[in-house]
């Protein structure tokens, strides 16, 4: 409870964080063990505090925020409307894509993978670029 409660003193003096330090930081700020920083984690995410983003670290959720929550498979089958990809015009790469999402690239790869199985992109090529195949309907969007 003592890491928590200096995770959340944090949190609260610093508005401009968006995500908890990594567990690695937090073991060694603290000289615990990695279960030790898992509970702090785990009670942040009981009080709402806190949660963990698939491939990345943990995002600090404050009072009246909203957060995108949707699947990164949707997310980046945005992409495609919001900056008015055409149908065979190239696709983002897996790097921008992970900068602009703020996760790792194997996550977005899956994502990717979702993507393609649903027919909306053109399959990875080594050296070539990604293109779309199809604009998504909000149909095809809440099947990712």
């Amino acid at each position: 409870m003592k890491i928590a409660d200096a995770v959340k003193a944090e949190i609260k003096a610093k508005p401009e964080m968006t995500e908890l330090p990594t567990l690695a930081t937090l073991m060694e700020e603290h000289g615990v063990s990695r279960g030790v920083a898992l509970r702090a984690f785990n009670v942040l995410r009981q009080e709402g505090l806190a949660e963990p983003v698939p491939g990345g670290r943990w995002r600090v959720i404050r009072q009246g925020q909203s957060v995108d929550r949707r699947p990164l498979a949707e997310k980046i089958a945005d992409v495609i409307t919001r900056d008015n990809i055409a149908v065979g015009a190239p696709f983002p790469s897996t790097s921008a894509l992970a900068m602009r999402f703020g996760v790792s690239r194997p996550t977005v790869t899956k994502a990717l993978g979702k993507l393609e199985a649903a027919g909306l992109l053109s399959e990875a090529r080594q050296g070539k670029q990604r293109t779309v195949l199809a604009v998504p309907s909000r149909e095809e969007q809440s099947k990712l």
